[in-house]
Protein backbone atom coordinates (compact mmCIF):
# COMPACT_ATOMS: atom_id res chain seq x y z
CA UNK A 1 0.00 0.00 0.00
CA UNK A 2 1.17 3.51 -0.80
CA UNK A 3 -0.21 6.70 0.66
CA UNK A 4 -0.28 10.15 -0.89
CA UNK A 5 -1.11 13.44 0.82
CA UNK A 6 -3.07 16.15 -0.98
CA UNK A 7 -1.18 19.42 -1.09
CA UNK A 8 -2.26 22.87 -2.17
CA UNK A 9 -1.75 22.33 -5.91
CA UNK A 10 -3.78 19.08 -5.83
CA UNK A 11 -6.71 20.32 -3.77
CA UNK A 12 -10.06 20.57 -5.54
CA UNK A 13 -9.39 17.80 -8.06
CA UNK A 14 -11.63 14.79 -8.57
CA UNK A 15 -10.30 11.58 -7.03
CA UNK A 16 -10.09 9.68 -10.33
CA UNK A 17 -8.34 12.50 -12.14
CA UNK A 18 -5.79 12.98 -9.37
CA UNK A 19 -4.93 9.26 -9.25
CA UNK A 20 -4.71 9.15 -13.04
CA UNK A 21 -2.00 11.82 -12.91
CA UNK A 22 -0.24 10.47 -9.82
CA UNK A 23 -0.13 6.89 -11.14
CA UNK A 24 0.12 7.36 -14.94
CA UNK A 25 0.76 3.66 -15.66
CA UNK A 26 -2.56 2.60 -14.14
CA UNK A 27 -5.09 1.88 -16.93
CA UNK A 28 -8.29 3.91 -16.77
CA UNK A 29 -10.39 0.74 -16.54
CA UNK A 30 -8.42 -0.53 -13.53
CA UNK A 31 -8.48 2.90 -11.89
CA UNK A 32 -12.29 2.98 -11.96
CA UNK A 33 -12.49 -0.66 -10.88
CA UNK A 34 -10.16 -0.13 -7.91
CA UNK A 35 -12.20 2.86 -6.74
CA UNK A 36 -15.36 0.71 -6.83
CA UNK A 37 -13.60 -2.12 -4.96
CA UNK A 38 -12.24 0.37 -2.38
CA UNK A 39 -8.64 -0.42 -3.25
CA UNK A 40 -8.32 3.34 -3.63
CA UNK A 41 -9.50 5.17 -0.52
CA UNK A 42 -9.69 8.71 0.80
CA UNK A 43 -8.78 9.12 4.46
CA UNK A 44 -9.01 5.32 4.86
CA UNK A 45 -12.59 5.23 3.61
CA UNK A 46 -14.14 4.25 0.31
CA UNK A 47 -14.98 7.17 -1.95
CA UNK A 48 -16.66 7.87 -5.27
CA UNK A 49 -14.65 8.68 -8.35
CA UNK A 50 -15.91 12.28 -8.45
CA UNK A 51 -15.05 12.98 -4.81
CA UNK A 52 -13.38 16.40 -4.57
CA UNK A 53 -10.09 16.23 -2.70
CA UNK A 54 -9.27 18.72 0.04
CA UNK A 55 -5.93 20.00 1.35
CA UNK A 56 -4.50 17.46 3.80
CA UNK A 57 -6.56 14.48 2.60
CA UNK A 58 -4.66 11.20 2.41
CA UNK A 59 -5.13 8.77 -0.46
CA UNK A 60 -4.51 5.08 0.22
CA UNK A 61 -3.58 3.08 -2.89
CA UNK A 62 -3.73 -0.72 -2.69
CA UNK A 63 -2.14 -1.15 -6.11
CA UNK A 64 0.65 -3.39 -7.41
CA UNK A 65 4.11 -1.85 -7.19
CA UNK A 66 4.80 -1.94 -10.94
CA UNK A 67 2.15 0.72 -11.57
CA UNK A 68 4.23 3.21 -9.57
CA UNK A 69 7.27 2.90 -11.83
CA UNK A 70 8.43 5.83 -13.93
CA UNK A 71 6.65 5.60 -17.34
CA UNK A 72 8.92 4.52 -20.18
CA UNK A 73 8.51 2.49 -23.36
CA UNK A 74 9.56 -0.74 -21.64
CA UNK A 75 6.64 -0.64 -19.19
CA UNK A 76 4.03 1.17 -21.29
CA UNK A 77 2.14 -2.12 -21.73
CA UNK A 78 0.98 -1.73 -18.11
CA UNK A 79 -1.17 1.24 -19.15
CA UNK A 80 -3.07 -0.86 -21.72
CA UNK A 81 -6.26 -2.08 -20.09
CA UNK A 82 -7.87 -3.69 -23.15
CA UNK A 83 -5.37 -4.40 -25.95
CA UNK A 84 -6.32 -3.12 -29.39
CA UNK A 85 -4.97 -5.82 -31.61
CA UNK A 86 -5.95 -7.59 -34.82
CA UNK A 87 -4.22 -10.97 -34.88
CA UNK A 88 -3.62 -12.51 -38.30
CA UNK A 89 -1.85 -15.61 -36.95
CA UNK A 90 -0.45 -16.77 -33.63
CA UNK A 91 1.34 -19.76 -32.18
CA UNK A 92 3.71 -20.39 -29.28
CA UNK A 93 6.58 -18.59 -31.03
CA UNK A 94 5.22 -15.78 -33.18
CA UNK A 95 2.32 -13.38 -33.49
CA UNK A 96 1.40 -11.70 -36.77
CA UNK A 97 -0.47 -8.46 -36.13
CA UNK A 98 -2.38 -6.35 -38.63
CA UNK A 99 -1.14 -2.86 -37.79
CA UNK A 100 -3.66 -0.20 -38.72
CA UNK A 101 -2.64 3.05 -40.44
CA UNK A 102 -1.98 5.80 -37.90
CA UNK A 103 -0.58 3.43 -35.28
CA UNK A 104 3.10 3.62 -34.35
CA UNK A 105 5.10 0.42 -34.02
CA UNK A 106 7.21 1.99 -31.25
CA UNK A 107 6.97 5.28 -29.40
CA UNK A 108 8.52 8.19 -31.27
CA UNK A 109 10.82 9.64 -28.63
CA UNK A 110 8.10 10.32 -26.05
CA UNK A 111 6.22 7.93 -23.78
CA UNK A 112 3.24 6.51 -25.66
CA UNK A 113 1.19 3.47 -24.68
CA UNK A 114 -0.92 3.44 -27.86
CA UNK A 115 1.84 1.72 -29.83
CA UNK A 116 1.63 -1.68 -31.47
CA UNK A 117 4.36 -3.18 -29.28
CA UNK A 118 2.69 -1.97 -26.07
CA UNK A 119 -0.59 -3.59 -27.11
CA UNK A 120 1.12 -6.85 -28.07
CA UNK A 121 3.01 -7.01 -24.78
CA UNK A 122 -0.16 -6.23 -22.80
CA UNK A 123 -2.04 -8.93 -24.75
CA UNK A 124 0.60 -11.56 -23.99
CA UNK A 125 0.97 -10.49 -20.35
CA UNK A 126 -2.78 -10.60 -19.74
CA UNK A 127 -2.95 -14.08 -21.32
CA UNK A 128 -0.16 -15.22 -19.02
CA UNK A 129 2.15 -16.14 -21.90
CA UNK A 130 4.65 -13.48 -20.92
CA UNK A 131 5.49 -12.96 -17.25
CA UNK A 132 7.73 -9.89 -17.16
CA UNK A 133 8.56 -10.23 -13.47
CA UNK A 134 10.03 -13.66 -14.14
CA UNK A 135 12.13 -12.64 -17.15
CA UNK A 136 15.69 -11.46 -16.73
CA UNK A 137 16.14 -9.77 -20.09
CA UNK A 138 13.68 -10.79 -22.82
CA UNK A 139 10.51 -8.93 -23.73
CA UNK A 140 8.26 -9.71 -26.72
CA UNK A 141 9.64 -7.69 -29.63
CA UNK A 142 8.81 -6.67 -33.19
CA UNK A 143 10.90 -8.22 -35.95
CA UNK A 144 9.93 -5.66 -38.60
CA UNK A 145 8.42 -2.20 -38.63
CA UNK A 146 5.98 -0.34 -40.84
CA UNK A 147 5.64 3.44 -41.18
CA UNK A 148 2.98 5.10 -39.07
CA UNK A 149 0.59 5.83 -41.95
CA UNK A 150 1.14 2.48 -43.65
CA UNK A 151 -0.82 -0.56 -42.52
CA UNK A 152 -0.05 -4.23 -42.66
CA UNK A 153 1.43 -7.34 -41.14
CA UNK A 154 4.07 -6.96 -38.44
CA UNK A 155 5.89 -9.97 -36.99
CA UNK A 156 6.31 -10.19 -33.21
CA UNK A 157 8.58 -12.73 -31.51
CA UNK A 158 7.42 -14.33 -28.29
CA UNK A 159 10.82 -15.68 -27.27
CA UNK A 160 14.49 -14.88 -27.73
CA UNK A 161 15.26 -17.75 -30.13
CA UNK A 162 12.40 -16.76 -32.44
CA UNK A 163 13.58 -13.14 -32.42
CA UNK A 164 17.11 -14.24 -33.37
CA UNK A 165 15.91 -16.47 -36.22
CA UNK A 166 13.40 -13.97 -37.60
CA UNK A 167 15.95 -11.16 -37.59
CA UNK A 168 18.32 -13.42 -39.49
CA UNK A 169 15.68 -14.45 -42.04
CA UNK A 170 14.61 -10.84 -42.63
CA UNK A 171 18.24 -9.78 -43.07
CA UNK A 172 18.84 -12.60 -45.56
CA UNK A 173 15.58 -11.80 -47.41
CA UNK A 174 14.04 -15.22 -46.80
CA UNK A 175 10.61 -13.70 -46.14
CA UNK A 176 8.61 -12.44 -49.12
CA UNK A 177 6.60 -9.27 -48.54
CA UNK A 178 3.78 -8.07 -50.78
CA UNK A 179 2.14 -4.67 -50.60
CA UNK A 180 -1.10 -3.30 -51.98
CA UNK A 181 -1.25 0.32 -53.05
CA UNK A 182 -3.74 2.60 -54.76
CA UNK A 183 -2.00 4.77 -57.33
CA UNK A 184 -2.90 7.70 -59.53
CA UNK A 185 -3.20 6.58 -63.15
CA UNK A 186 -2.77 3.25 -64.93
CA UNK A 187 0.73 1.77 -64.91
CA UNK A 188 2.18 0.99 -68.33
CA UNK A 189 3.11 -1.73 -68.76
CA UNK A 190 0.50 -3.17 -66.39
CA UNK A 191 3.18 -5.21 -64.64
CA UNK A 192 6.91 -4.95 -64.51
CA UNK A 193 10.01 -4.23 -62.49
CA UNK A 194 11.32 -0.92 -61.19
CA UNK A 195 15.07 -0.80 -60.61
CA UNK A 196 16.62 2.46 -59.46
CA UNK A 197 19.01 3.90 -56.91
CA UNK A 198 17.65 5.60 -53.81
CA UNK A 199 19.50 8.33 -51.94
CA UNK A 200 18.21 9.08 -48.43
CA UNK A 201 18.25 12.54 -46.93
CA UNK A 202 18.13 11.63 -43.24
CA UNK A 203 17.50 15.22 -42.12
CA UNK A 204 14.33 15.43 -44.22
CA UNK A 205 13.42 11.74 -43.84
CA UNK A 206 12.98 11.63 -47.59
CA UNK A 207 14.56 9.62 -50.38
CA UNK A 208 15.38 10.64 -53.91
CA UNK A 209 15.32 8.35 -56.93
CA UNK A 210 18.46 8.31 -59.07
CA UNK A 211 18.78 6.60 -62.43
CA UNK A 212 22.51 6.03 -61.97
CA UNK A 213 24.60 4.92 -59.04
CA UNK A 214 26.22 7.66 -56.97
CA UNK A 215 27.89 7.86 -53.54
CA UNK A 216 25.37 7.12 -50.79
CA UNK A 217 22.68 5.79 -53.12
CA UNK A 218 21.48 2.19 -52.77
CA UNK A 219 19.90 -0.16 -55.29
CA UNK A 220 16.10 -0.45 -55.00
CA UNK A 221 14.14 -3.13 -56.85
CA UNK A 222 10.35 -3.47 -56.83
CA UNK A 223 8.19 -5.81 -58.88
CA UNK A 224 4.65 -4.58 -59.49
CA UNK A 225 1.43 -5.94 -60.98
CA UNK A 226 -1.78 -4.01 -61.66
CA UNK A 227 -4.73 -5.90 -60.19
CA UNK A 228 -7.52 -3.61 -61.37
CA UNK A 229 -8.30 -0.03 -62.34
CA UNK A 230 -11.33 2.12 -61.61
CA UNK A 231 -11.70 5.75 -62.60
CA UNK A 232 -8.47 7.65 -61.99
CA UNK A 233 -7.05 4.97 -59.67
CA UNK A 234 -5.36 1.60 -60.03
CA UNK A 235 -4.87 -1.09 -57.41
CA UNK A 236 -1.33 -2.42 -57.63
CA UNK A 237 0.49 -5.25 -55.88
CA UNK A 238 4.18 -4.64 -55.17
CA UNK A 239 6.80 -7.19 -54.20
CA UNK A 240 9.93 -5.85 -52.55
CA UNK A 241 13.23 -7.34 -53.68
CA UNK A 242 15.11 -4.79 -51.57
CA UNK A 243 13.96 -3.05 -48.43
CA UNK A 244 14.79 0.64 -48.66
CA UNK A 245 13.15 3.51 -46.82
CA UNK A 246 9.97 4.67 -48.62
CA UNK A 247 10.92 2.43 -51.53
CA UNK A 248 7.46 1.82 -53.02
CA UNK A 249 6.29 5.39 -52.46
CA UNK A 250 9.34 6.96 -54.08
CA UNK A 251 9.67 4.54 -56.99
CA UNK A 252 6.01 4.56 -57.96
CA UNK A 253 5.93 8.36 -57.88
CA UNK A 254 9.09 8.55 -59.95
CA UNK A 255 7.53 6.18 -62.51
CA UNK A 256 4.53 8.50 -62.82
CA UNK A 257 2.03 6.68 -60.60
CA UNK A 258 2.14 8.35 -57.16
CA UNK A 259 0.30 6.72 -54.29
CA UNK A 260 -3.08 8.08 -53.32
CA UNK A 261 -2.82 10.22 -50.17
CA UNK A 262 0.97 10.42 -50.21
CA UNK A 263 1.80 13.92 -49.06
CA UNK A 264 5.57 13.49 -49.39
CA UNK A 265 5.96 11.92 -52.83
CA UNK A 266 2.49 12.27 -54.32
CA UNK A 267 0.43 15.02 -55.90
CA UNK A 268 -1.16 17.46 -53.47
CA UNK A 269 -3.59 18.63 -56.14
CA UNK A 270 -4.73 15.09 -56.89
CA UNK A 271 -4.92 14.04 -53.23
CA UNK A 272 -7.07 17.03 -52.29
CA UNK A 273 -10.11 15.51 -54.00
CA UNK A 274 -9.95 12.31 -51.93
CA UNK A 275 -9.25 13.73 -48.46
CA UNK A 276 -7.04 10.80 -47.44
CA UNK A 277 -4.88 11.36 -44.37
CA UNK A 278 -2.08 9.00 -45.35
CA UNK A 279 -0.67 7.00 -48.22
CA UNK A 280 -2.79 4.13 -49.56
CA UNK A 281 -0.21 1.44 -48.88
CA UNK A 282 -0.65 -1.88 -47.07
CA UNK A 283 1.71 -4.75 -46.36
CA UNK A 284 -1.07 -7.27 -46.84
CA UNK A 285 0.71 -10.56 -47.54
CA UNK A 286 3.88 -12.36 -46.53
CA UNK A 287 5.36 -15.77 -47.13
CA UNK A 288 8.00 -17.57 -45.11
CA UNK A 289 10.24 -19.03 -47.82
CA UNK A 290 13.06 -20.22 -45.53
CA UNK A 291 15.33 -21.85 -48.14
CA UNK A 292 17.85 -22.41 -45.34
CA UNK A 293 17.40 -24.02 -41.93
CA UNK A 294 15.08 -22.10 -39.60
CA UNK A 295 15.55 -24.13 -36.42
CA UNK A 296 12.43 -24.22 -34.26
CA UNK A 297 10.58 -22.21 -36.95
CA UNK A 298 11.03 -24.77 -39.74
CA UNK A 299 7.30 -25.57 -39.47
CA UNK A 300 6.60 -22.15 -41.02
CA UNK A 301 8.51 -22.93 -44.23
CA UNK A 302 6.32 -22.31 -47.28
CA UNK A 303 3.41 -20.90 -45.27
CA UNK A 304 1.72 -17.70 -46.40
CA UNK A 305 -0.44 -15.28 -44.45
CA UNK A 306 -2.50 -12.32 -45.59
CA UNK A 307 -4.83 -9.61 -44.39
CA UNK A 308 -8.33 -10.22 -45.70
CA UNK A 309 -9.59 -6.65 -45.68
CA UNK A 310 -7.83 -3.48 -46.77
CA UNK A 311 -9.96 -0.35 -46.42
CA UNK A 312 -8.84 1.49 -49.56
CA UNK A 313 -9.27 -1.66 -51.68
CA UNK A 314 -12.90 -1.86 -50.57
CA UNK A 315 -13.57 1.89 -50.67
CA UNK A 316 -12.21 2.61 -54.15
CA UNK A 317 -12.32 -0.77 -55.90
CA UNK A 318 -15.25 -2.56 -54.20
CA UNK A 319 -13.09 -5.44 -52.95
CA UNK A 320 -14.48 -6.68 -49.64
CA UNK A 321 -11.64 -9.21 -49.48
CA UNK A 322 -8.23 -9.06 -51.15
Amino acid sequence: MKELTIRQNDAGQRLDRFVGKAVPLLPESLLQKYIRLKRIKVNNKGAKRDTRLALGDTIQLYINDEFFERPREENSYLKVGTPRLTVVYEDENILLADKKPGVLCHSAGVWDYNTLIANIQAYLAQKGEWRPREENAFTPALCNRIDRNTGGIVIAAKNAETLRIMNEKIRDREIEKYYLCAVHGRPKPSEGRLEDFLFKDAAKNQVYVKSKSEPGAKTAITEYKTLCSKGPLSLVECRLLTGRTHQIRAQMAHAGWPLLGDGKYGSERFNRGFEEKGQALYSYRLRFDFPTDAGLLNYLRGREFKVKKVDFAEKYFGLEEV
